[in-house]
């Protein structure tokens, strides 16, 4: 800018306040000839003498910010301000292409400004990814790149100061410190009038949050803003049009990329394993790979399996990965943004560091933290705004296995209360399973014996999708919680755990899951020897080893269950001969299996027990009818189904329906057979239970076929193996076998 320009600018001022040069002179202290000389264009102001006259002529706003860029002595310097490029940079190829089609994309519509907000969890090379690129792009912006480390998560706690940072814009762009501005207000409307022509890159690291950015924000079409911060800084996208880019964890090719580039391409190639471990102990974290990649760098010699070694038998993985620079210091990096949490958000999520599995429901992670649901979803809000949760494509809330490692050694710093935590998400587990259950299998006697713990979530479930959508959702979770180190305490809690999940597996027809689960809690049932407990999953167990085929294995099951009925209830007895009789039916035992159901029918009817003894009706019918009775057996399961229809057990009246069918097809009935069948299928459909469907679209099949019907009998074959298929079934192949030997039509 010019003397002449400011001189103007002076005069229209002091015209427009209707001052002469002697009432101004009097008014700001400075002599009439030094304002003479200002507005002939002879001289510029000092600041000072500048803020005199400004104050004189009460200006404000916009106003002021025209005289002090007026008043300015310009050069056009070119600041270049970015750190070095990274030269073992490795990776990021999409991170890298959706940032730069953003950039042309805002720049091709004439934004005033284009902001990239890149965001992560600490450590995952937000800033090496954001300095990389601004690198690259550089040639775009002719007129410098600044570049200010805004502190918003480091050792300190204090946030640079954002007029701070502007006074470091300013004088790299070549404003004289005297007439750089006092406050952040005047320094950011000098920064905009200073940027307003100019093409620069403006990277903004580390921010803490928006409103430390703003005043930091370029206005001019030709600047690109770059933001990297822990937070999500939601607020720029919503109010000034950034773009967010979340920025995740290396993928295993990257990973082992960036590895190579560190210790050498042949160190990789000679012991691949080992470099394939090491990435995974590192969680794929950018700055835990770099962190190792040095520290194997300097030791040549040394084979990387003896380094995964060391990692691997480290006590914590994070000592392993800690560095005398606090800002490369993997537990260190990771405290700044712990302790910039809110102090219920920082219990929160040492709770949720708990989490057995790899992947937390909301309803899980309140349950942890004996929280109600509106807080929980406030701190994980809070969580992942700040990049310590992630969540999947199912909606769930995922923490970094480092990040993991950090939160368990601050429950153990905290002193909290770890025991309780578990025993609320297993109580979690097992009471909503049992709802589930309830809407599931609508069988009496499934209420749970015991309230929950205090704090555990209850979730609402009204319908069969939404159970088996629980079930599904929590499953990696019970299974991770069985499978954690055995606290003694928890035993019992664990082995009440899987029982309510048996309807679950039942439904899928998993006998395999269930196997396994059973046998734990079996296991644990002996250990406490709790004839109760022994009993229940004996029996289920039994059930499941039968399903599959396993035979032999079932019968250990039930030389188990007879050894037990002296120690039982008549309740539990009335189970134990139940199950009995239904693997005695299931190894072709018929005369056994009939023997046992009718014990276990006499007894639910002395306790008064309808909704059980009409299943047991449906039970004794179906040996009946195995056994040649058939008409004896119709009339059981017809005084089965009012009980059954009254307590609304629709998979037991379904399983009634078929036990009818199959009678009235032995009997040669074949078209009131079919309508048995079907409306055992439709209630089976209403159930959800793929398994049984199968099996009743199996009796239909040869049901068509005695009718001579090859085409629906094809038809309900080849369902009915579709439906196996869908639930990892084996029998599927048999059915569909069958389909296929049908002769053509």
């Amino acid at each position: 800018m010019d003397r002449t320009a400011f001189g103007r600018l002076l005069r229209e001022a002091r015209q427009r306040s209707l001052l002469t040069l002697e009432s101004l002179s009097e008014a700001s202290g400075v002599s009439v000839r030094a304002i003479s000389d200002m507005e002939r264009g002879q001289s510029l102001p000092r600041r000072a003498t500048l803020s005199e006259l400004m104050d004189a002529l009460d200006l404000a706003g916009d106003d002021r910010v025209r005289f002090v860029e007026a008043s300015t002595r310009r050069t056009r310097q070119v600041p270049r301000q970015l750190p070095p490029d990274l030269a073992a940079f490795r990776g990021r190829a999409r991170a890298l292409a959706v940032i730069d089609g953003l950039a042309r994309e805002a720049s091709g519509d004439g934004r005033h400004v284009v902001i990239s907000a890149i965001g992560g969890m600490a450590g995952v090379g937000k800033t090496t990814l954001a300095v990389h690129w601004a690198h690259q792009v550089a040639d775009r912006y002719p007129d410098g790149q600044l570049y200010v480390n805004l502190r918003g998560f480091d050792d300190s706690g204090q946030p640079l100061d954002p007029g701070e940072a502007l006074g470091g814009f300013l004088d790299a762009l070549g404003v004289p410190s005297g007439d750089v501005p006092r406050g952040t207000a005047e320094r950011g409307a000098l920064f905009q009038a200073r940027t307003a022509d100019r093409r620069l890159i403006v990277v903004l690291d580390n921010a803490r949050n928006e409103e430390q950015v703003r005043p930091l924000l370029p206005a001019s079409p030709g600047c690109l803003t770059i933001v990297t911060s822990r937070s999500r800084l939601a607020g720029l996208c919503v109010a000034d049009g950034a773009s967010l880019v979340d920025l995740d964890v290396w993928t295993r090719e990257e990973a082992l990329s960036a590895l190579a580039a560190r210790i050498g391409g042949e160190r990789c190639r000679a012991e691949p394993g080992a470099a394939a471990e090491l990435v995974e102990l590192c969680a794929f974290l950018p700055l835990a790979i770099a962190i190792v990649g040095a520290q194997i760098s300097a030791e040549p010699r040394v084979p990387l399996h003896v380094g995964v070694r060391e990692l691997r038998e480290s006590g914590s993985r994070l000592d392993a990965l800690s560095a005398d620079d606090l800002r490369i210091d993997v537990r260190a990096v990771f405290s700044w943004s712990y302790r910039a949490l809110a102090p219920g958000t920082a219990r929160f999520f040492r709770h949720l560091t708990l989490h057995p599995g790899p992947s937390v429901s909301a309803g899980a992670a309140a349950s942890l933290a004996g929280v109600a649901m509106a807080p929980a979803r406030r701190h994980l809000r809070e969580l992942s705004s700040a990049n310590l949760l992630s969540r999947d494509a199912e909606g769930r809330y995922v923490l970094h296995d480092l990040l993991r490692v950090y939160g368990t050694e601050l429950v153990e710093q905290e002193k909290d209360d770890r025991f309780g935590a578990q025993t609320r998400l297993l109580d979690y587990l097992r009471h909503n399973a049992g709802a589930a259950t309830r809407v599931l299998d609508r069988r009496p006697g499934l209420d749970l014996p015991d309230p929950p713990a205090e704090g555990v979530i209850r979730v609402p479930v009204t319908s069969r999708e939404e159970a088996l959508e629980w079930f599904g959702q929590e499953e990696p979770t019970v299974a991770a919680a069985l499978r954690s180190p055995e606290d003694p305490r928890l035993l019992r809690y664990r082995m009440n755990l899987t029982r309510d999940w048996v309807s679950y597996y039942s439904v899928l027809g998993r006998w395999g899951d269930e196997i396994s689960a059973k046998r734990r809690d079996l296991e644990a049932a002996l250990l406490l020897d709790d004839p109760a407990a022994i009993t229940k999953n004996s029996a289920n167990l039994a059930r499941a080893l039968a399903e599959t085929g396993r035979l032999d294995e079932a019968e250990e099951q039930i030389t188990l269950l007879l050894g037990q009925l002296d120690r039982l209830s008549p309740a539990l007895r009335a189970l134990a001969e139940r199950s009995i009789g239904w693997v005695r039916g299931r190894q072709g035992r018929h005369t056994e299996a009939l023997h046992h159901a009718r014990r276990a029918l006499a007894l639910f009817q002395e306790l008064g027990d309808r909704g059980s003894a009409a299943r047991e009706l449906n039970a004794v019918g179906w040996y009946l009818t195995l056994l040649g009775e058939h008409r004896q057996a119709i009339g059981m399961c017809e005084q089965a189904l009012p009980i059954l229809r009254e307590t609304g057990n629709r998979r037991s009246e379904a399983a009634t329906w078929d036990s009818i069918g199959y009678a009235r097809h032995r009997l040669g009935d074949l078209d009131a057979a079919i309508e048995d069948y079907d409306r055992s299928l439709r209630l089976y459909e209403e159930a959800l239970d793929a398994y049984n469907q199968a099996d009743v679209l199996d009796h239909i099949a040869a049901a068509r076929l005695a009718q001579g019907d090859t085409e629906r009998a094809r038809a309900s074959w080849t369902r009915a193996a579709e439906l196996l298929d869908g639930i990892g079934d084996p029998r599927a192949a048999r059915l569909r076998a069958r389909a296929e030997e049908l002769p053509a039509p």
